[in-house]
């Protein structure tokens, strides 16, 4: 889990207006870092069945949120993918 200095520093990294906490992009890349912690812990803890489902549901939501930000802005979502390195 992401501590609160860490969430603060990625929000400043991406965030759309200056008390942005809640744009499609910010709450992507948020799921992106969970995603990527919980990707280390099921390395080492390969039959953690709880966590598994807990990363299916991020990856899912995850998704959901980039379809909503192509569609309705391409171009922000184009910047995004780029940026963050997601194969899209």
């Amino acid at each position: 889990m992401l501590t609160q200095k860490e969430k603060v520093k990625v929000i400043e990294q991406y965030k759309v207006h200056s008390s942005d906490t809640g744009s499609p992009e910010v709450q992507i890349v948020l799921l992106t870092e969970e995603i990527r912690r919980l990707l280390l812990h099921l390395k080492k803890h390969a039959k953690d069945s709880h966590s598994k489902r807990g990363l299916l549901r991020m990856v899912a939501k995850r998704r959901t949120l980039l379809q909503y930000l192509k569609r309705e802005d391409e171009k922000r979502y184009k910047s995004l993918v780029k940026k963050m390195g997601l194969k899209k």
